[in-house]
C-alpha cells in the first residue's frame, strides 16, 4: 500500500456496527483497541468481517484523545 500515512498498527477486527452511511469497526491492537470509522461502501468493498486481520493507518491529525 502506497500512502503517504506513517502511523500503522496491525491488527484484528473484533466488531462492526454498519449504519446506512457510516460504520465503525473496532481493530484490537498490541497498542489496544483502536475504533475506525469508515464509510459504509468502504466496509462492503472491503468485504471486512469480524476476525479479518487488518492494519489501521492513522493519521496524525486525526487521532482523538478521551480520558476513561
Amino acid at each position: 500500500m502506497k500512502t503517504s500515512i506513517r502511523n500503522h498498527l496491525a491488527g484484528k477486527v473484533i466488531k462492526i456496527i454498519k449504519g446506512q452511511a457510516m460504520s465503525e469497526i473496532d481493530i484490537e491492537t498490541a497498542a489496544g483497541v483502536v475504533c475506525s470509522v469508515i464509510t459504509t461502501r468502504s466496509l462492503e468493498e472491503l468485504d471486512l468481517k469480524v476476525g479479518d486481520a487488518v492494519h489501521a493507518a492513522i493519521k496524525s491529525t486525526e487521532i482523538g484523545v478521551e480520558k476513561p
